[in-house]
C-alpha cells in the first residue's frame, strides 16, 4: 500500500508542475498587474481544465513507460467518465476527482497492453492501440459505478467540508500538521490534493466558471480561498532560513564556512522557492523531536494566519515569488512578513539551544572519526562503483572536475545504494530521488551523505529516497544513463 501511495504521489507532481505557468499567466496578465487579457485567459484556462491536465499527467506518471499515448488513455477514461456520470444523474458534479481517478485507472490496462503485440507486425492494432480501445470500454464500466455511487460519496464530501469550514483555523492547523509529519514518507503529495484542488467550489460571478480546491478558488477570486496556503509563508520564507543559520552557528568553529555555504545556499532556495525539504531533511532523522516540534509550529502559524483574517495563495510554494506576484489577490498579505519575522527569531533561538543542549548531530557537529570513516568509505565506495560500471575511479574523483558533476553525484549515489547491481529503478520528484532497490540494508548512508544526499529514508526493503535537492532531476538522469534502469 505503501509502495502503491509513493507511485501516486510521485505521478501527482507532473500535473502540478504546470501550477506554475498557471498561475504566471493568470497574474501577469491580470488587469493590477499588466492587464493583458489574452495572457491572463491562458492561465485561467489551465485552471479551468485542471481535471484533465491530472487525467493526463497521472496517467503518464504511473504508466511504465511514460509514454504519451498513457496520456491519451488518462484523456479519454477522464472526457467518457466525467461527461458519462452526467448522463446517469445530472445532479452529479465529480469536478477534479474524475481527472484522479481517470489517471489511477487508465494506466492499469495500459501497463498491461502497451508492449504487446496480439496481431503480430500489425502496427495499428499493437499493445498501445488496443490499450485505447479497451478503456474506452472499460470506462463505461467506471461509469456505471459512480454513476450509482457518486451521490452518496458526494454527500460525504459536502460533509467533510461543512467540518473543515466549521473548523476554520483550528482545522487549518492540524492540517499544517499533518503537512509537514507527512514529509519523511513522501506522503504528504497525497493529502494535499484534496485541500488543495477538490476542497470547496466557488463560482465567478462574470464568468460562470466554477473552480474547486482551495488553490484554484483563490485564482478564481472566491475571497474566503486561501485557508490551507497562506500559513507556509511564514515557515518556508523566515522560520526554516532561521533554523539554517541557527545550525550554522551551532556547527564547530573549523566547519563553520563550509556548513554556511550550504546552508546559505538552502535558506535561500526555502525563501525564493519555497523548497524546504533540503533543510529539514539535514535535522528530520538527527533530531525527531526537533523536527516534531517544528510540525507543530507548522500548524501554529496555519493557526495564527487564519485566526488573523489573512488569505494568500500560491501556485507552486509558498516562497517569495508567489508571495510578490500573489500579493495584491490577498487579504493583509503584509501581515505575513512580521508574523515570518517572529517565527524566524522563535526559530533560531529554539534549534540553537537545544541542539547545543543536547549535543545533536547537525552538519558541521560530527565526530571527526565519523567524518574520516565517511572520507574513506566514500573513496573505496566511487572506486566498486566505477569499476561496476567499467570506469576507472580516476574517471570520477570525489569533488573533481574531470567528469560532469551531476555524473560524479550519481556514481557516488550508485556506490552508496550498494552498487548498481542492487539498484532496480530509478525514479524522483521535485526534490528527491525515489528508488527501488533489491535489499535497502545494503545502503551505505555515509556514503550517500558524502556524495551529497541531505537525507535517506528507508521505506522498506525495497523502496528508498534519497533527498538531493532542486537539482534532482539532472542526477536521476545520469544515474538513469548509467545504469539504464
Amino acid at each position: 500500500m505503501l509502495g502503491g501511495l509513493q507511485k501516486v504521489g510521485k505521478a501527482l507532481m507532473l500535473p502540478i508542475a504546470v501550477l506554475p505557468a498557471a498561475g504566471l499567466l493568470n497574474r501577469l496578465g491580470a488587469d493590477d498587474v499588466f492587464n493583458v487579457p489574452f495572457i491572463h485567459a491562458g492561465g485561467a484556462a489551465l485552471f479551468d481544465f485542471l481535471a484533465l491536465l491530472f487525467a493526463i499527467g497521472i496517467s503518464i506518471g504511473l504508466s511504465k513507460d511514460n509514454s504519451g499515448a498513457a496520456g491519451l488513455n488518462g484523456a479519454l477514461v477522464y472526457f467518457i467518465l466525467n461527461f458519462g456520470v452526467i448522463g446517469v444523474n445530472d445532479s452529479i458534479a465529480m469536478g477534479v476527482f474524475a481527472g484522479f481517478i481517470a489517471g489511477l485507472c487508465a494506466p492499469i490496462l495500459y501497463n498491461k497492453l502497451y508492449d504487446k503485440k496480439p496481431f503480430g507486425n500489425q502496427t495499428f492494432f499493437d499493445g498501445k492501440h488496443l490499450a485505447i480501445i479497451v478503456n474506452a470500454v472499460a470506462a463505461l464500466l467506471l461509469v456505471a459505478i459512480f454513476g450509482w455511487c457518486w451521490p452518496t460519496i458526494q454527500d460525504w464530501l459536502d460533509l467533510l467540508n461543512g467540518w473543515i469550514t466549521s473548523a476554520g483555523a483550528f482545522g487549518a492547523g492540524v492540517f499544517g500538521l499533518l503537512n509537514r509529519g507527512l514529509i519523511p514518507t513522501g506522503l504528504h503529495h497525497v493529502l494535499n490534493s484534496y485541500l488543495w484542488f477538490a476542497y470547496g467550489d466557488y463560482t465567478n460571478p462574470v464568468t460562470g466558471v466554477t473552480a474547486t480546491g482551495d488553490i484554484n478558488r483563490f485564482f478564481a477570486g472566491d475571497p474566503t480561498a486561501g485557508t490551507f496556503q497562506v500559513g507556509f509563508f511564514p515557515i518556508m520564507m523566515f522560520a526554516l532560513p532561521g533554523a539554517a543559520l541557527a545550525m550554522t552557528l551551532a556547527a564547530k568553529k573549523n566547519k563553520r564556512k563550509e556548513v554556511g555555504g550550504m546552508m546559505f545556499s538552502l535558506a535561500f532556495t526555502a525563501f525564493l522557492t519555497g523548497i524546504t525539504e533540503p533543510i529539514e531533511f539535514t535535522f528530520m532523522f538527527i533530531a525527531p523531536f526537533l523536527y516534531g516540534i517544528h510540525a507543530v509550529l507548522t500548524g501554529v502559524s496555519m493557526y495564527i494566519t487564519n485566526l488573523l483574517g489573512i488569505k494568500l495563495g500560491f501556485t507552486f510554494s509558498a516562497g517569495f515569488i508567489d508571495f510578490a506576484l500573489n500579493f495584491t489577490k490577498g487579504t493583509k498579505a503584509w501581515m505575513l512578513v512580521p508574523i515570518g519575522l517572529v517565527f524566524a527569531v522563535v526559530y533560531f533561538f529554539l534549534f540553537y539551544f537545544i541542539i547545543k543542549k543536547f549535543n545533536l548531530k547537525t552538519p558541521g557537529r560530527e565526530d571527526e572519526s565519523e567524518l574520516e570513516l565517511a572520507a574513506e568509505m566514500d573513496n573505496v565506495g566511487v572506486q566498486e562503483a566505477a569499476a561496476a560500471l567499467g570506469s576507472s575511479e580516476a574517471d570520477f574523483p570525489v569533488g573533481g572536475e574531470k567528469r560532469d558533476k551531476y555524473e560524479v553525484m550519481a556514481v557516488g549515489y550508485l556506490a552508496g545504494l550498494g552498487g548498481p547491481d542492487n539498484l532496480v529503478k530509478v525514479d524522483n520528484c521535485t526534490t528527491r530521488l525515489r528508488l527501488q532497490v533489491k535489499d535497502s540494508e545494503l545502503l551505505n548512508e555515509a556514503q550517500l551523505k558524502k556524495s551529497g544526499a541531505r537525507g535517506v529514508v528507508k521505506l522498506n526493503k525495497e523502496n528508498v529516497q534519497i533527498i538531493v535537492g532542486a537539482d534532482v532531476e539532472f542526477v536521476a538522469d545520469k544515474m538513469h544513463d548509467l545504469t539504464g534502469k
